[in-house]
Protein backbone atom coordinates (compact mmCIF):
# COMPACT_ATOMS: atom_id res chain seq x y z
CA UNK A 1 0.00 0.00 0.00
CA UNK A 2 1.39 3.42 -1.08
CA UNK A 3 1.63 6.16 1.33
CA UNK A 4 -1.07 8.40 -0.39
CA UNK A 5 -3.63 5.53 0.74
CA UNK A 6 -2.25 5.22 3.74
CA UNK A 7 -3.05 8.70 4.64
CA UNK A 8 -6.28 8.99 2.87
CA UNK A 9 -7.41 5.85 5.48
CA UNK A 10 -6.10 7.99 8.36
CA UNK A 11 -7.78 11.42 7.35
CA UNK A 12 -11.24 9.62 6.59
CA UNK A 13 -10.70 7.73 9.92
CA UNK A 14 -10.14 10.83 11.88
CA UNK A 15 -12.71 12.64 10.17
CA UNK A 16 -15.22 10.13 11.03
CA UNK A 17 -14.35 10.17 14.58
CA UNK A 18 -15.10 13.80 14.65
CA UNK A 19 -18.43 13.56 12.88
CA UNK A 20 -19.36 10.55 15.24
CA UNK A 21 -18.08 13.26 18.68
CA UNK A 22 -20.12 16.06 16.64
CA UNK A 23 -23.57 13.97 16.82
CA UNK A 24 -23.04 13.95 20.41
CA UNK A 25 -22.77 17.78 20.36
CA UNK A 26 -25.33 19.03 18.17
CA UNK A 27 -27.85 18.90 20.46
CA UNK A 28 -26.21 20.81 23.63
CA UNK A 29 -24.54 23.26 21.27
CA UNK A 30 -28.27 24.45 20.02
CA UNK A 31 -29.87 24.09 23.93
CA UNK A 32 -27.43 23.61 26.64
CA UNK A 33 -23.93 25.79 25.93
CA UNK A 34 -25.69 28.20 25.11
CA UNK A 35 -27.22 29.22 28.47
CA UNK A 36 -23.37 29.02 29.99
CA UNK A 37 -21.57 31.57 31.08
CA UNK A 38 -18.36 31.97 29.05
CA UNK A 39 -14.96 33.98 29.49
CA UNK A 40 -14.88 36.70 26.53
CA UNK A 41 -12.35 35.17 24.63
CA UNK A 42 -14.86 32.14 23.78
CA UNK A 43 -14.71 32.02 19.95
CA UNK A 44 -17.15 32.13 17.89
CA UNK A 45 -18.81 28.66 17.70
CA UNK A 46 -18.22 28.45 13.78
CA UNK A 47 -14.95 28.43 14.34
CA UNK A 48 -14.95 25.14 16.25
CA UNK A 49 -16.20 22.94 13.38
CA UNK A 50 -13.28 24.61 11.59
CA UNK A 51 -11.11 24.30 13.58
CA UNK A 52 -11.71 20.48 14.67
CA UNK A 53 -11.70 19.21 10.72
CA UNK A 54 -7.93 21.16 9.93
CA UNK A 55 -6.97 19.54 12.99
CA UNK A 56 -8.23 15.83 11.84
CA UNK A 57 -6.86 16.29 8.59
CA UNK A 58 -3.55 16.99 10.32
CA UNK A 59 -3.54 14.27 12.43
CA UNK A 60 -4.53 11.73 9.83
CA UNK A 61 -2.19 12.60 7.04
CA UNK A 62 0.63 12.52 10.20
CA UNK A 63 -0.17 9.35 10.99
CA UNK A 64 0.06 8.13 7.82
CA UNK A 65 3.07 9.58 7.20
CA UNK A 66 4.29 7.47 10.39
CA UNK A 67 2.01 4.59 9.07
CA UNK A 68 4.92 4.34 5.78
CA UNK A 69 7.36 3.96 7.73
CA UNK A 70 6.48 0.74 9.31
CA UNK A 71 8.74 -1.53 7.46
CA UNK A 72 11.59 0.52 8.51
CA UNK A 73 10.48 0.91 12.20
CA UNK A 74 8.36 -1.37 12.98
CA UNK A 75 8.27 -1.57 17.21
CA UNK A 76 8.60 2.52 16.76
CA UNK A 77 5.57 2.72 14.66
CA UNK A 78 3.40 0.49 16.05
CA UNK A 79 3.89 2.20 19.58
CA UNK A 80 3.34 5.76 18.47
CA UNK A 81 0.49 4.27 16.29
CA UNK A 82 -0.70 2.67 19.69
CA UNK A 83 -0.62 6.56 21.58
CA UNK A 84 -2.62 7.81 18.46
CA UNK A 85 -5.58 5.55 18.68
CA UNK A 86 -5.51 6.94 22.60
CA UNK A 87 -5.37 10.37 22.27
CA UNK A 88 -7.97 9.46 19.21
CA UNK A 89 -9.91 7.95 21.41
CA UNK A 90 -9.88 10.36 24.31
CA UNK A 91 -10.77 12.96 22.07
CA UNK A 92 -13.95 11.63 21.47
CA UNK A 93 -14.58 10.75 24.86
CA UNK A 94 -14.17 14.67 25.81
CA UNK A 95 -17.27 15.52 23.53
CA UNK A 96 -19.11 12.74 25.59
CA UNK A 97 -18.41 13.95 28.68
CA UNK A 98 -18.51 17.51 27.63
CA UNK A 99 -21.86 18.25 25.76
CA UNK A 100 -23.46 14.30 26.70
CA UNK A 101 -23.15 14.40 30.02
CA UNK A 102 -23.07 18.48 30.10
CA UNK A 103 -20.07 17.76 32.54
CA UNK A 104 -17.56 20.66 32.20
CA UNK A 105 -15.63 19.39 35.76
CA UNK A 106 -15.12 15.65 34.52
CA UNK A 107 -14.28 16.94 30.91
CA UNK A 108 -11.47 19.05 32.11
CA UNK A 109 -10.10 15.94 34.19
CA UNK A 110 -10.33 14.14 30.84
CA UNK A 111 -8.63 16.76 28.17
CA UNK A 112 -5.42 17.09 30.45
CA UNK A 113 -5.30 13.17 30.17
CA UNK A 114 -6.08 13.78 26.64
CA UNK A 115 -3.18 16.47 26.18
CA UNK A 116 -0.83 14.24 27.81
CA UNK A 117 -1.58 11.35 24.96
CA UNK A 118 -1.03 14.01 22.21
CA UNK A 119 2.03 15.09 23.93
CA UNK A 120 2.98 11.86 23.89
CA UNK A 121 2.13 10.77 20.59
CA UNK A 122 3.99 13.73 19.00
CA UNK A 123 6.58 13.14 20.88
CA UNK A 124 6.85 9.48 19.13
CA UNK A 125 5.53 10.75 15.94
CA UNK A 126 8.42 13.29 15.90
CA UNK A 127 11.15 10.73 15.89
CA UNK A 128 9.79 8.86 13.57
CA UNK A 129 8.97 11.43 10.95
CA UNK A 130 9.49 15.15 11.52
CA UNK A 131 6.83 16.37 9.62
CA UNK A 132 4.05 14.46 11.45
CA UNK A 133 5.53 15.65 14.64
CA UNK A 134 5.36 19.11 13.31
CA UNK A 135 1.24 18.31 12.11
CA UNK A 136 0.80 17.62 15.47
CA UNK A 137 2.07 21.51 16.74
CA UNK A 138 -1.09 23.34 16.12
CA UNK A 139 -3.24 20.41 17.31
CA UNK A 140 -1.04 20.84 21.17
CA UNK A 141 -1.70 24.58 21.15
CA UNK A 142 -6.05 23.80 20.22
CA UNK A 143 -6.29 21.65 23.01
CA UNK A 144 -4.12 24.09 25.28
CA UNK A 145 -6.22 26.89 25.01
CA UNK A 146 -9.33 24.47 24.80
CA UNK A 147 -7.85 23.58 28.33
CA UNK A 148 -8.08 27.23 29.48
CA UNK A 149 -11.52 27.59 27.80
CA UNK A 150 -12.83 24.43 29.70
CA UNK A 151 -11.38 25.41 32.89
CA UNK A 152 -13.28 28.59 32.99
CA UNK A 153 -16.41 27.31 31.54
CA UNK A 154 -16.25 25.07 34.38
CA UNK A 155 -15.21 27.86 36.88
CA UNK A 156 -17.84 29.83 35.69
CA UNK A 157 -20.57 27.79 36.07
Amino acid sequence: MNKYVKILIFVVTCLAVGYLSSIVTRSSVATWYPTLVKPSFNPPNWAFPVAWTTLFVFMGIAAGLVWDKIEIKKGEVQNALLFFFLQLALNALWSFLFFGLKNPMLALIEIILLWLMIYETYMKFNKIDKIAGYLFVPYLLWVSFAIILNGNIWWLN
